[in-house]
């Protein structure tokens, strides 16, 4: 009978609360903002019909959007959309650049059930927008072996 004895000490971690993000080690591209925003969603349908919904958006990032619809749709993953804010909200200060356009052609990557408790139906949008050129950093690595 073989027995296993740990070399390393065991370490319990409890939980006090929200995690704490660490800004400096963050692997998003962009900052999120909260906002409320009234905007559309238009898609063609499996069937070539073309769809609308109306939706509330409820943050935002230079590449992306999370929106809640105020209705039910049924939009697959992937699915490409156009996403359009009112026109009285475009000007907005809290919004990134991209948003200025009438238009933004965007991709469904996440689709989230509304709940029992009320929340609506949610949809995270990619935008499908030129990325910001920024200069890539360098990091100093070790070689291991």
């Amino acid at each position: 009978m073989v027995t296993l004895v740990p070399t390393e000490p065991i370490a319990k971690h409890i939980w006090t609360g929200q995690p704490q993000a660490d800004p400096a080690h963050s692997k998003r591209g962009s900052e999120r903002r909260d906002v409320t925003f009234p905007a559309r969603l238009t898609w063609k349908d499996q069937r070539g019909t073309t769809r609308f919904a109306s939706v509330v958006v409820r943050n935002v990032s230079d590449y992306g959007v999370y929106v809640e619809c105020l209705s039910i749709v049924s939009i697959p993953l992937f699915r490409l959309v156009q996403f359009q804010l009112e026109r009285e909200t475009r000007e907005a200060d809290a919004l990134p650049e991209a948003f200025r356009q009438s238009r933004i052609l965007s991709a469904v990557y996440r689709v989230s059930p509304p709940n029992p408790h009320g929340k609506p139906q949610g949809l995270a949008l990619r935008l499908m927008v030129d990325p910001k050129r920024r200069p890539a950093t360098v990091e100093a690595t070790r070689a291991t072996a």
